[in-house]
């Protein structure tokens, strides 16, 4: 802000084209950036039966503890990930902020309702003010840990969250409101009220997460998170800063059909596949690689499959994630980003964990994958309750 309280803007032709990542940070069932990273090139799962309430029945579940860990214990050592990533003093240059969470602080909510305490506390968190728990909860976490944000956004759109949060982050910084922004989502999604009603809904696994696969259970729910640090190039190449890629361009649109069941005939899927590549300046030929949803859930796998059938060249490699990281919902999005920025980087395919008999004609990766050219582009696909779709392109 200037002294008479306007934000400040930076102006358009300061900036070159492009906004990239200099800075990644993961939290993941498989550990922090570096151990998902090698894990799942080793084709690992940590998904396990767990019993973190009493009153439900174990489950196959992506925790890394017996107990959920909340948005104010995952958070923090993000941002600081994220800061170290990219050798970054956060004093440097004022913030923006684009953090999304789909539950924000549920689990929060729903013990306070069990515990019948006025003032709230929590029985697993501590005494916390409700104003702490709100769905911007996660967002202003980071942002109280850097010194100067010009910028807090905190987006929500249900499994589609991640994706969201990023292209909003993007957009700061086109539009010249921040020359930095930390973008991203975190989740905390394992609750007894979020496991009742997948349950109901038929679609939790019963003894893993196993997408695209002939014998696919449905999902795993997991807790986690992924922060990028997005800068314009002409701040990254400034600081001569290492650049994991860029991302180009997004899409989303909206079945509006049903509160959870997406529209089966893709017609709104595929526009926002095609808004993305268009605004990217891509044409389906040239993407390199695919990061599904990958939900495990019959419904999902089949419609994401043709989906990806219609638009691009059989040959395209595919690389699902979710059965050795489990379902972080809002977060799968950004955790699905910082995984093909890695692949991009490092010019190296993850496996399909979980994959076992494919079920769809499709190229999935596999541990030790055929040669492949140079990975130049990558493409990450989100589906959310409500029929929201969405996808973000980005470039080695």
């Amino acid at each position: 802000m200037d002294g008479q309280g306007k934000q400040k803007t930076v102006p358009i032709d300061a900036l070159a084209t492009g906004v990239v990542v200099t800075g990644l940070a993961l939290d993941t069932v498989l550990g922090d950036q570096l151990q998902t990273w090698e894990k799942l090139l080793q084709g690992q799962t940590a998904i396990k039966p767990k019993q973190p309430f009493t009153n439900l029945p174990p489950l196959p579940l992506a925790l890394r503890g017996d107990y959920p860990r909340s948005l104010g214990q995952l958070v923090p050592p993000l941002v600081q990930a994220a800061l170290d990533d990219a050798l970054l003093d956060p004093a440097e240059e004022p913030w923006g902020v684009a953090i999304g969470s789909s539950r924000a602080s549920q689990g929060h909510w729903e013990d306070w309702v069990g515990s019948n305490t006025k003032p709230p506390v929590a029985p697993n968190f501590g005494p916390v003010d409700w104003w702490q728990t709100l769905p911007d909860q996660a967002a202003r976490l980071a942002a109280q840990l850097l010194p100067e944000v010009t910028v807090m956004q905190c987006p929500m759109a249900a499994c589609a969250t991640g994706l969201w949060a990023i292209a909003q982050g993007v957009e700061l910084i086109r539009t010249g409101h921040c020359q930095r922004v930390l973008a991203g989502a975190v989740e905390a999604p394992i609750t007894p009220l979020t496991l009742a009603g997948f349950s109901k809904m038929a679609t939790l696994a019963t003894d893993g997460c196993y997408p695209f696969d002939r014998q696919r259970q449905g999902l795993v729910l997991g807790e986690g998170g992924a922060l990028l640090v997005l800068e314009s190039r002409a701040l990254a190449e400034k600081r001569k800063a290492r650049i994991y890629g860029e991302i180009l361009g997004w899409g989303f649109s909206c079945d509006a059909l049903h509160r959870s069941t997406p529209a089966f005939d893709n017609r709104s899927a595929q526009k926002a596949v095609k808004h993305c590549l268009t605004r990217s300046g891509l044409i389906p030929v040239q993407i390199s690689l695919i990061h599904p949803h990958g939900t495990g859930t019959l419904f999902n796998d089949q419609r994401e499959a043709a989906l990806i059938q219609t638009m691009f060249a059989p040959n395209t490699p595919i690389t699902s994630t979710k059965g050795a990281t489990g379902h972080t919902l809002g977060a799968s999005g950004a955790i699905a980003v910082a995984l093909t920025l890695l692949s991009l980087h490092q010019q190296k395919l993850p496996p399909c964990v979980g994959l076992r008999e494919p079920e769809f004609p499709l190229n999935f990766t596999s541990i030790n994958p055929l040669a492949h050219g140079r990975l130049a582009y990558g493409l990450c696909l989100s589906f959310g309750f409500g029929g929201q779709n969405g996808a973000i392109a980005v470039g080695a």
